[in-house]
């Protein structure tokens, strides 16, 4: 029998970039992502946090005490072996992803946002399993041509051109 819940992920205001996913060797894997964000992005203020299989523990690292607190809620809530949540201020998504794909206990990366995250958990007698996420509201209509300059000028802004 399969079990399925859906949990919205604590981030106050969508304040916060977050990062879920799944790898392998949490007693090694936490550690080592808190060191590749840093190493990625210097001024970043972020925490992992790891569910680990055996012995059922979620393992915490940061370097802010708010997002280690947040991040370790997530993890421990989602319950899933495996599962790290990464919690970071100071840096975007796109700042770490290329680096965090390239780790080698990075099995896959389920949601990368700030936005309302919620994940769909499957519950069986084993444990649970991440089987989705829900990233923010759902697209209603297409960009208008002043919507489109709009996103490109925002781009350009952040140095992100086309030409």
């Amino acid at each position: 029998m399969v079990e399925l819940e859906v949990l919205k992920l604590e981030n106050p205001d969508e304040h916060y970039q977050v990062v879920v996913g799944q790898g392998n060797f949490s007693i090694f894997a936490c550690d080592d992502i808190f060191r590749l964000l840093l190493t990625t992005t210097p001024a970043i203020k972020c925490a992992v946090a790891m569910n680990e299989a055996v012995p059922k523990l979620t393992r915490v690292t940061g370097n802010d005490e708010t997002l280690k607190d947040l991040a370790s809620k997530n993890a421990c809530s989602i319950g899933a072996g495996h599962v790290f949540v990464i919690m970071m201020d100071g840096a975007f998504p796109i700042n770490v992803l290329g680096a965090l794909k390239n780790h080698p206990a990075i099995a896959s990366i389920y949601v990368a946002t700030a936005n309302p995250v919620e994940i769909i958990i499957a519950k069986t007698e084993l444990g649970s399993a991440v089987i989705g996420v829900v990233d923010g509201a759902s697209a209603t209509r297409i960009e208008n041509e002043a919507e489109k300059r709009e996103r490109r000028a925002l781009c350009e802004t952040l140095g992100y051109g086309l030409d």
